[in-house]
């Protein structure tokens, strides 16, 4: 009796995996390249923004002069700078959505399709990171590109003057399309969700 109650406990044994299986598991890690060559892209946007924020201040500051001379007359020269420094900051905007795209796909592909983040306890973790999947991805890429799609539309729409008119009536077919199929990801992820709540109960 006292040989049952302090004979050791076995180690459980060790499950063996199929080494093709576990070949195929491991191969998620050549994605890690693809993901690393999205760093350096994203620094290629932050020395965009840099230019283009150069380029802004030289506006502001130079070419808009002939207006401040002008006491507040509304010229052609006044009407072309305020053009180019509106245009400039929406293209500011159009280079930070980008980045911030390339940094969901970037955190966010990593997290599902290569390996967890340990951020549990990191006090700038983002807060959508903790219920990633990949429907919310797709779901938060679509908002992501429809974002990036207005910005574009908008700067058609201050330059209609010089754009064609079929360009412009495609690129507004497009943002529809855009945001079309993100409604239809969101109602796919949704009904999926829906369909496993059901399965659990």
């Amino acid at each position: 009796m006292w040989s049952l109650a302090f004979a050791p406990v076995s180690a459980p044994a060790k499950i063996r995996r199929n080494p093709f299986e576990s070949l195929i598991f491991a191969s998620r890690w050549l994605q890690a390249p693809l993901y690393a060559g999205l760093i350096v892209a994203q620094g290629v946007y932050v020395w965009q923004f840099l230019v283009e924020l150069w380029h802004l201040v030289s506006i502001a500051f130079l070419q808009a002069a002939p207006a401040l001379a002008a006491h507040g007359a509304h010229d052609v020269t006044a009407t072309s700078a305020s053009e180019a420094i509106m245009l400039s900051v929406l293209g500011l905007i159009d280079v930070v959505m980008i980045a911030n795209l390339l940094i969901m796909v970037i955190i966010g592909g990593y997290e599902t399709f290569v390996s967890r983040l340990d951020l549990q306890d990191h006090p700038d973790q983002p807060e959508w990171l903790s219920h990633v999947n990949a429907g919310v991805l797709k779901v938060k890429l679509a908002t992501a590109l429809i974002g990036i799609s207005s910005i574009h539309l908008l700067k058609s729409f201050i330059e209609a003057e010089r754009r064609p008119e079929q360009a412009m009536k495609w690129q507004v077919i497009i943002h529809l399309v855009f945001v079309l199929s993100a409604f239809a990801l969101a109602w796919t992820d949704r009904v999926m969700i829906a369909g496993a709540k059901q399965k659990e109960h």
